[in-house]
C-alpha cells in the first residue's frame, strides 16, 4: 500500500478480545504508513475499551451489532454513522459479509480485506487467503492484509496514568502488601471447556502457591461459580476476582502481576500486549496461530488429535490432562527464579 497523507481511515476491529489484541499491531504500522491520516477503530460492544489511550487511533467508534430482520433501522443508522464518516481507506480485519457490506453501503471508498463469506465484489483491494495462513501467527495475518507482514510491531496495550493509579488503589483496598508476589490465575476462556485447564488442577496449583509467604493468588475471568470453587477453602490470600473487575481495571491489574497463568483467551493476548511475564496453557487449539506473540512460555502436549478446535472434547481430553500441576508449578518457580 502506498504512503498518502491526510487520509481518512476506518478500521474494522476484530469483536473477541485476543483477536482485537492481535490486530493491534496493524494500527501503528498504518500510523507508520499514514502519519498524517485520521485513523478511527471500529468496535463491537465494550472490546473497543482495550483501545483506550492507544496512541495510533484518533477516534473509537464502538457499536452494537443489529441482529434480525426487525433491526433494519438500527442497521440503517449504523450505515448512516460511516457515511458521515467520510472515510477514504476501510481496513476489514474482520472476515464477516455484513461489515464489507456497511462499508459499501456507507460509501467507503477503498474497502481492503480478505476474500472470504463471498464478499469480493464489495471490496476494491481484495487479498488472496495464503494457504500457509492456517499455520501463520494471527498476528502475521491481520498485516497482511495492509501488507506490513514483515513488519517487527507487536501487540501493545496502553494504560494511562489514572488507570495505573486506580489499579494501586484497587490492591490496597484488598489490602495486598506492596512487597507481595502477585501470581494471577486465568481459569476460563470464553470459547468453551476444551481451552481450558481442568479446575481441579487450577485449584491444586493455587494451594501450591500460597505455601510461599510472599505469595498472592488472584483469580481473574467471567466464570464466578468455577473461580468459586477453585477458591473455596483456600487460606485468604487466594482471592476471587472473577466478575469483579471491569474490562479497564482487568487490564490494570494483569500489567501489576509478577506472573500470569492462563489458558488461550484474551486476557492472555492483554497480558503479552502488557509484557507480563506469562505461562500459557494449551491444548485444543494451536500455540503457533494464537499463541502469546512473542511473549511468555508455552505449555502444551503433542497429542495426535491436537488441536482440533473442538468447544468440548468428545473423548479423553488428554491435551489438557497431560499437563500436570507440578510441571506448571515448576515453570512458575524457575520463571520467577530468572526474574524474567
Amino acid at each position: 500500500m502506498k504512503k498518502e497523507d491526510d487520509r481518512n481511515i476506518l478500521v474494522r476491529m476484530p469483536n473477541w478480545l485476543g483477536d482485537l489484541v492481535m490486530a493491534t499491531p496493524v494500527l501503528s504500522d498504518l500510523r507508520q504508513l499514514y502519519p498524517h491520516a485520521k485513523i478511527t477503530a471500529m468496535c463491537q460492544g465494550s472490546v473497543g475499551q482495550l483501545l483506550v489511550g492507544n496512541p495510533f487511533v484518533d477516534k473509537i467508534f464502538s457499536f452494537s451489532r443489529p441482529k434480525g430482520f426487525f433491526r433494519k433501522k438500527e442497521r440503517k443508522l449504523l450505515i448512516e454513522t460511516i457515511r458521515q464518516g467520510h472515510y477514504d481507506l476501510g481496513i476489514l480485519l474482520t472476515n464477516s459479509f455484513s461489515s464489507s457490506w456497511w462499508f459499501f453501503c456507507g460509501r467507503v471508498k477503498q474497502r481492503v480485506g480478505y476474500v472470504t463469506d463471498g464478499r469480493r465484489f464489495l471490496l476494491t483491494s481484495s487479498v488472496r487467503l495464503e494457504k500457509k495462513r492456517i499455520e501463520e501467527h494471527l498476528v502475521i495475518s491481520y498485516k497482511r492484509i495492509i501488507g506490513t507482514q514483515n513488519s517487527e510491531t507487536t501487540p501493545k496495550l496502553f494504560l494511562t496514568k489514572q488507570d495505573q493509579k486506580e489499579a494501586t488503589a484497587y490492591l490496597e483496598r484488598l489490602r495486598i502488601q506492596k512487597n507481595t508476589t502477585l501470581i494471577g490465575l486465568n481459569p476460563g476462556a470464553a470459547y468453551g471447556p476444551s481451552k481450558c485447564w481442568p479446575k481441579e488442577n487450577y485449584r491444586a496449583l493455587a494451594a501450591k502457591l500460597v505455601k510461599h509467604p510472599s505469595y498472592t493468588v488472584l483469580v481473574f475471568g467471567d466464570e464466578v461459580y468455577l473461580a468459586r470453587e477453585i477458591c473455596r477453602g483456600l487460606p485468604n490470600h487466594v482471592i476471587n476476582l472473577a466478575g469483579k473487575t471491569t474490562l479497564r481495571q482487568l487490564m490494570s491489574l494483569i500489567a501489576k502481576l509478577d506472573l500470569f497463568v492462563t489458558n488461550d483467551s484474551g486476557p492472555m493476548h492483554m497480558a503479552a500486549a502488557l509484557e507480563t511475564p506469562l505461562i500459557a496453557l494449551f491444548g485444543s487449539t494451536n500455540r503457533h496461530v494464537t499463541g502469546p506473540y512473542q511473549q511468555g512460555i508455552v505449555i502444551d502436549k503433542e497429542v495426535e488429535c491436537a488441536p482440533c478446535y473442538l468447544r468440548r472434547c468428545p473423548i479423553d481430553f488428554k491435551c489438557m490432562k497431560q499437563i500436570k500441576v507440578d510441571e506448571v508449578y515448576e515453570a512458575i518457580i524457575r520463571e520467577r527464579a530468572e526474574g524474567r
